[in-house]
Order: C-alpha cells, then sequence, then structure tokens
C-alpha cells in the first residue's frame, strides 16, 4: 500500500509549522508518525501536506519547574520510559508506557502525536487526563493552555484549530508519598486496551484515602475521570469491598462496542483494571513514590 501523493515540508521552528500550518491548504503534522503513516498508507486521510516537526529542539525537552513536570510534544515515549526525571516526579507515566505497542514503537511516537491522535484505548491521553495536565498549543496569533478535559472534543479528535500546533504538555507532580496504580487488559501484548485504569493516591492525616485521581480508557469515545467514584473513595480505609463498591461506576460508563468486545464486555473488563489499579495504589501510598 501506498500513501496518496502530498507535499513535504521541513519545519525548523515552531514559529515556522504554525506558519505553514495556517498558509497551506490540507495539511497534516508528521511527529513520530506512528499512526499517521498507516493511515495515510490505508488512505483513511489524504493531506495535500505534510509538515514534519521533528527537527524542532525547543519541542524535545523534559523539564521540572514549580512543582510542574512540562514534557515537550516531541518527546518520544521511549526517552518518556527510560527518564530518570520522570521516574521521581510520576512514576506511573513510565509503568504505563510499558504497555504501549512495542519499543520500536514507543522508539518513534511522541507524547504529543498521541494526544493529538486521541485513540480512546490509548495510555497517554488517559494519563494526561488523570493527571489534570494542561497542554500548551501555539497557533499564529497567540499560545493557549488547554486543560486536558476541554482537550478532547470527541472521538479521535481534538479540540484544537487546524493552524494550531501542541508544543507541551504540564503534569502535576503529586507528593513523594503517593502511590500510583496502572492496569491493562489487551487480547495481546502491545495491542490497544480493551480497557485501562490509572489511579493517583494520596493517604490523608487519618491513614484513609486523601487524595485521590481515578481514569479508565478503552471503554467510552475518549478518555474517562471516575469523579463519583473518587467522590466516594475519599476518607475511606483501602479494603477490596471499597475498592469494588468504586468499580461499580464502570457500569453507568457509556461504553462503545466493537469486533474486540461488546459495550458490556467493557465494562466488566474496565472495572476489574480498576480494582487492581486501586489496590495497586494503595499499598504504594504506604510506602512512597514508585515503591
Amino acid at each position: 500500500m501506498k500513501p496518496p501523493p502530498f507535499e513535504y515540508h521541513l519545519a525548523r521552528s515552531v514559529p515556522e509549522a504554525v506558519g505553514l500550518l495556517s498558509r497551506l491548504h490540507n495539511a497534516k503534522v508528521l511527529a513520530g508518525g506512528q499512526s499517521l503513516m498507516a493511515m495515510l498508507n490505508l488512505r483513511y486521510v489524504h493531506p495535500d501536506h505534510l509538515i514534519d516537526i521533528n527537527r524542532i529542539p525547543e519541542l524535545d525537552r523534559i523539564e521540572i519547574r514549580d512543582g510542574v513536570l512540562r514534557i515537550g510534544a516531541m518527546v518520544r515515549q521511549r526517552r518518556i520510559e527510560t527518564s530518570a526525571e520522570v521516574r521521581r516526579s510520576a512514576p506511573i507515566l513510565c509503568e504505563a508506557l510499558q504497555h504501549v505497542g512495542h519499543r520500536q514503537t514507543r522508539n518513534r511516537g511522541t507524547l504529543g502525536g498521541s494526544l493529538c491522535h486521541l485513540d480512546p484505548s490509548a495510555e497517554l491521553p488517559a494519563l494526561a487526563l488523570l493527571y489534570g495536565a494542561t497542554v500548551h498549543v501555539a497557533g499564529p496569533s497567540r499560545s493557549r493552555a488547554i486543560a486536558m478535559a476541554d482537550f478532547m472534543d470527541s472521538y479521535m479528535t481534538a479540540s484544537i484549530a487546524s493552524d494550531e500546533l501542541v508544543t507541551a504538555v504540564d503534569f502535576p507532580i503529586w507528593d513523594e508519598r503517593h502511590g500510583h496504580g496502572f492496569c491493562e487488559f489487551a487480547r495481546r501484548r502491545g495491542d490497544f486496551a480493551i480497557a485501562a485504569a490509572g489511579c493517583l493516591m494520596e493517604r490523608g492525616p487519618d491513614g484513609g484515602i486523601g487524595r485521590i485521581a481515578l481514569a479508565v480508557a478503552g471503554v467510552e469515545a475518549v478518555p474517562v475521570r471516575l469523579a463519583e467514584a473518587e467522590a466516594m473513595l475519599r476518607h475511606q480505609a483501602g479494603s477490596e469491598d471499597v475498592f469494588a463498591a468504586a468499580a461499580e461506576q464502570c457500569r453507568s460508563l457509556k461504553a462503545i462496542g466493537d469486533v474486540h468486545g461488546s459495550a458490556e464486555y467493557r465494562k466488566k473488563v474496565a472495572s476489574a483494571m480498576v480494582r487492581r489499579s486501586l489496590a495497586s495504589a494503595w499499598e504504594r501510598s504506604a510506602r512512597g513514590r514508585g515503591r
């Protein structure tokens, strides 16, 4: 299979890339290409122009400042997975990325590319939602910051304009004593998840659950925060019964069905993943970050 004809453009700065997006009709951005190249070869997309942003150094940085982990849009997934800075500040990212495709995929795939592609089963959009991350976007007239909850428009559709470019993502750093859990079920290693769940948890002064975040991927058209489950878990002592009750919220999700599983099956799998991620986060919250 071959892609449809297009004109190739190599951008070497964010302003140049944004300028090309503003000037050229029907243009697509080439980041890691792990989704785009397959879609081109299958003729799912027919761009007239392809704008390569792989040579923009300012998009390939990992920084920690003012309690925030900032990861550039062009940082490779494998680099995030193996980064000592990321493992210290947000270990769930390193753990979850081991489920993304295979190492060859992660060697090329980027953070920004995954967020913009916004596959409902993808791990990185769900993790960005879990953290309440902020997505930074550059446009022809201004730059803006978008909360991840607002960045997700609909199925595989991000709420950015055709002349805007994602530049970085900010992940607020949790207390070093927090626990985390990420669990995923897929038909085969490296496949997209049937359902996945991620949890961040801090214990309160009473020894029970204090701060908590819980997100699910692969069930609805976009990743989902389980706000009701988070509310009922606060101030509770961790136990199988408590976690099972929280996981019941998965029954109310507007699940999608496909050839890999019915809507009801996805909800059942999601419930199991939520229970396991909660148990993992609870156990780790007693030991400290990343343990």
